[in-house]
């Protein structure tokens, strides 16, 4: 393989050296185009990603950021550290994958939620293995969840107040049955996460009928529409 094969260019997120192929990241991809120590934070969510914290090692994080050890350790200090930062901003996305298009104001609640369920399974999409990843780390160091929950708490409070209110507004005009926001807000992170959950056993015979990965996940997105619409006709 040339060795430009194993190399992110600039632009790239640190994840984009999987799809480069194995062999790149078994090379030691190097992030161009950026600062060292946002070379080493976008290193770190990679390995991070896919080994989780134990298995991870700092060696082929400063080796995929294409700097010293000691620069790392000069940067970062610790494994830990450096941890807490990638698990931070992971949370934080997560986050805004499911709470983000259900604070806006300016569409009608149906579609609202339609929006919301489609750029949740989008961002799911995107980052197939940050659900597992998030509880995974929360499974491995409890004391995590605090800081899962504080990130959490703070958004999901407001969008539930607000959506609690535009529910009952909803229901009193008789366009959709009473839930409870949260039960709605499970209900539509169970469907999406679990798509991809699955996906590894499903891709041996649910994917090939729709020709592509793709087009099977495109379909999927639009049944678990049906299915939260449904719920809220019923």
């Amino acid at each position: 393989m040339k060795k430009k094969d194993a190399t992110l260019e600039k632009g790239d997120s640190a994840t984009d050296a999987a799809k480069k192929g194995t062999d790149a990241v078994k090379e030691g991809a190097v992030i161009k185009g950026k600062n060292k120590e946002q070379a080493i934070l976008e290193a770190a969510e990679y390995e991070f990603m896919e080994k989780g914290f134990e298995a991870a090692k700092t060696t082929k994080i400063a080796s995929l950021a294409g700097v010293t050890h000691a620069m790392l350790h000069y940067y970062y200090r610790t494994k830990e550290n450096l941890f807490d930062m990638v698990f931070e901003r992971k949370t934080r996305l997560l986050k805004d994958s499911l709470f983000g298009a259900f604070d806006r104001q300016d569409l009608p609640f149906c579609e609202k939620i339609r929006q919301g369920i489609e750029a949740h399974f989008d961002f799911l999409k995107a980052n197939p293995t940050l659900p597992r990843f998030v509880i995974n780390e929360v499974i491995y160091k409890p004391g995590r969840m605090k800081l899962f929950e504080h990130k959490i708490r703070s958004v999901a409070e407001n969008v539930l107040e607000k959506l609690s209110a535009e529910i009952d507004r909803e229901v009193e005009k008789g366009t959709i049955v009473a839930i409870d926001p949260v039960t709605l807000l499970v209900d539509i992170a169970s469907v999406n996460v679990f798509a991809f959950a699955v996906l590894p056993f499903l891709r041996n015979f649910a994917v090939k009928p729709y020709g592509s990965e793709e087009a099977f996940l495109e379909a999927r997105k639009r049944e678990n529409v049906e299915i939260i619409m449904r719920r809220l006709k019923r």
